[in-house]
């Protein structure tokens, strides 16, 4: 089997992986990424970032494409669409293979593994993804002015954001499955109060339709079976996050009850050498720009690790 050694292995390439390989390539760290999709993770599905510090408008491949070239062009290794069958990390001297045979070595490793939006996997779903299906009010809420819109859950976030969109937005519409939220009081008080808010209880969209663009969905009443159809022009998913931390089931890394990778102030997690960037990690807030953020701290902490190992 053949071995391969770097000073840092990240895993990962979305906006914080990158940025990570950035920073390390940059520092002359030598400097390894994986990723097991696409470059660029979720950033690439979106279709247009208006909120990235210093630019005025991107695309999500775009930026993707300009941060791999710049991570590249300071000397980091990159590796997509690979399948990573064995992951040791708990020792100074941590393996990852790929493909049952290729085997990467480093005494540093970044997880920065990200994380998708849980879907609703229905009809319709992956189509307009993107084309008046979002899973982020921040990213996305201006594209929605004086629009009327869909918001799917009944959770704290479901709720805030529906608040929040009441900026942009003409009339929000918060369609759940059940007959009460699951939200803190405040939080439905709030929802309740606002006129640009109206409710569709215990219902489930069953089809999102439409040509270019989402035009209108189906939802059916759980208590009466009725099935109505509403013509709309945006719906928001807000019913929760899965962290993309699967390949860590069999390691020491720890990990809170949701999956997310616990980890310090420095991005350190409770195995030495061993850092977390990004969605993948416990966070409230998940953006491009904090995905960034963690990318830096991390990979600054890792070049730190690296120095304290060999003064040792």
């Amino acid at each position: 089997m053949e071995q391969k050694h770097y000073d840092v292995i990240i895993i990962g390439g979305g906006p914080a992986g990158l940025t990570a390989g950035i920073y390390l390539a940059r520092a002359k760290a030598k400097t390894l990424i994986l990723d097991t999709g696409i470059i660029g993770g979720q950033m690439v599905l979106t279709h247009q970032i208006a909120n990235y510090p210093g630019i005025e408008s991107t695309s999500g491949y775009q930026l993707s494409t300009t941060m791999k070239k710049q991570a590249k062009s300071f000397g980091c290794d990159i590796k997509s669409n690979i399948n990573i069958t064995g992951l040791e990390i708990e020792y100074q001297a941590k393996a990852i293979t790929v493909n049952d045979n290729q085997v990467y070595t480093a005494p540093a490793v970044i997880l920065a593994t990200g994380g998708r939006s849980r879907m609703l996997n229905i009809p319709g779903e992956t189509e307009f993804k993107g084309r008046g299906i979002s899973y982020c009010a921040t990213c996305d809420g201006d594209f929605f002015q004086d629009k009327e819109i869909i918001v799917v859950g009944g959770g704290n976030s479901a709720l805030e954001e529906a608040v929040s969109l009441t900026r942009y937005a003409s009339k929000v519409t918060i369609l759940h499955e059940f007959d009460r939220f699951q939200a803190f009081q405040h939080a439905i008080k709030e929802a309740k109060e606002n006129p640009k808010i109206d409710f569709i209880m215990e219902s489930h969209i069953t089809a999102f339709q439409g040509g270019e663009k989402l035009e209108k969905v189906t939802y059916k009443n759980l208590k009466t079976g009725v099935v109505s159809e509403k013509n709309i022009d945006g719906v928001f998913i807000l019913i929760g996050y899965v962290p993309n931390t699967e390949m860590l089931k069999d390691t020491a890394v720890k990990l809170t009850p949701r999956n997310e990778i616990i980890a310090g102030e420095d991005l350190q997690t409770n195995l030495a050498g061993v850092f977390a960037a990004g969605d993948s990690r416990e966070k409230r807030y998940r953006q491009v720009t904090t995905a960034v953020a963690d990318g830096t701290i991390a990979a600054l902490s890792a070049l730190e690790f690296l120095h304290n190992l060999k003064s040792k």
